[in-house]
């Protein structure tokens, strides 16, 4: 939604309510304005979205193992996991969704925390098994917004969108965002323990995509 510039004449002791609302809330005053100013009139902003579908998402996480942190008004969201490995290491998965979507909805980023050496080349050969299995199998849905995948060290970036010609609730995305990061993290673990190796892995990926999840 396009954002343009306008005056208005307010009491500076409404401003500083504002600014202090604003402050708790991680957000800025124009921000809070908008939001204000769109509730009243019930409209609904990319922001306000994004919120619920991150709200959304939490209270899925609450039935599983994830542990989800969110803050409101803010485009990203975590949530976090661990390894069965020693010392317990963790992962955070950093949900971003875009304001403006152009091809991509979002991204999804997978924060390793650990030192290990021997653990992190684990994890990318089941990365590079990752996207070579996804490339055979869901690539073709994102024909015109192509998936994008980038790895920094301990951090391993996914774009996220819909597969073409399919539209979405706000819920049904949360939905499958959700069902995402939860196949990612099942698999990975199964993988790192060795419990599943690559023939087992593509077979349970499968019978995910199967199941409908892993498509976005």
């Amino acid at each position: 939604m396009k954002k343009s510039l306008y005056s208005l004449t307010l009491m500076d002791s409404v401003v500083a309510e504002i600014d202090r609302l604003a402050a708790r809330q991680g957000t800025n005053r124009s921000n809070l304005v908008n939001q204000i100013l769109a509730d009243y009139v019930s409209m609904m902003t990319p922001e306000k979205r994004i919120d619920a579908i991150f709200r959304h998402i939490e209270a899925l996480a609450q039935q599983g193992e994830l542990v989800p942190y969110v803050t409101p008004n803010q485009r990203t969201m975590s949530l976090k996991s661990s390894l069965e490995y020693k010392y317990r290491p963790t992962i955070r998965y950093e949900l971003q969704l875009y304001r403006i979507p152009e091809g991509a909805i979002g991204e999804l980023n997978v924060v390793f925390r650990t030192q290990s050496q021997a653990l992190l080349t684990e994890i990318e050969a089941f990365l590079r098994l990752w996207v070579r299995l996804e490339s055979i199998y869901v690539a073709k849905l994102h024909d015109k917004s192509p998936v994008r995948y980038e790895l920094h060290g301990n951090r391993f970036t996914r774009s996220l969108s819909l597969p073409e010609n399919r539209d979405y609730s706000d819920e049904q995305l949360a939905d499958a965002i959700s069902a995402y990061v939860g196949m990612f993290d099942d698999l990975l673990k199964g993988y790192i323990t060795g419990r599943y190796p690559p023939a087992e892995l593509e077979n349970r990926y499968i019978a995910y995509l199967n199941s409908g999840t892993g498509l976005i």
